[in-house]
C-alpha cells in the first residue's frame, strides 16, 4: 500500500488538461478493449477523507494509463494537498491518474487525501473511470461506484 509519489499542494481549481502525466501524453494514449473497474474504501474524520482506490482492468488489453475521477457531495477547501499524478479539477472533483493497468493484475493503490470545507456529518463519494486511456470499455456497468461515509472514522467500502 504505497502512496503515489509526491505532494505537491494545489490551490484552486485545475483544468484538467493539465493532468496529462508520464511524458508524452501516455494517459490518453492506448488502443484496443478494456474492462476498467474501480473498489476501494474511504474514511472520513474531521474535514478530511482519505479515499483508497484499486484500480483494475479486466481485459481483453493492457491499458497504458488511465484516470480516476472522486467527485465529493461536499464542497472541497480551497487548498489541497494531493499526491503526484492527482490534481484538483472542481469544486468538488479530483483526477488521478492510475498508470499502467496490464490484464487481470491490480494496479497500484491510489490513496488520495481530501480536505473539505466543512466539518459534515457525512459525505457522498462518487468513484468513476474519467478515461480509459483510448481503450474502448464494453462493460460500463463496474466503471463508477458510489458511497456514503459518516464522520465515523471508520472505512466504508465501495
Amino acid at each position: 500500500m504505497a502512496m503515489r509519489r509526491g505532494v505537491p499542494v494545489v490551490a484552486g481549481a485545475v483544468a484538467v488538461g493539465v493532468l496529462v502525466v508520464g511524458g508524452g501524453g501516455s494517459a490518453w494514449a492506448g488502443t484496443g478493449t478494456a474492462d476498467l473497474e474501480v473498489h476501494g474504501s474511504a474514511v472520513l474524520s474531521g474535514d478530511l477523507v482519505e479515499v483508497r482506490v484499486n484500480p483494475r482492468n479486466h481485459g481483453p488489453d493492457a491499458v497504458t494509463g488511465a484516470g480516476l475521477r472522486v467527485t465529493s457531495s461536499a464542497a472541497l477547501a480551497d487548498t489541497q494537498r494531493l499526491p503526484g499524478g492527482c490534481a484538483r479539477t472542481g469544486d468538488r472533483e479530483v483526477v488521478c491518474d492510475t498508470g499502467s493497468l496490464p490484464v487481470e493484475v491490480p494496479g497500484e493503490q491510489l490513496v488520495v487525501p481530501v480536505r473539505l470545507r466543512e466539518r459534515p456529518a457525512e459525505v457522498t463519494l462518487r468513484v468513476d473511470v474519467a478515461w480509459g486511456g483510448g481503450a474502448v470499455d464494453q462493460d460500463r456497468t463496474n466503471d463508477e461506484q458510489r458511497v456514503l461515509v459518516l464522520a465515523t472514522g471508520d472505512p466504508y467500502a465501495f
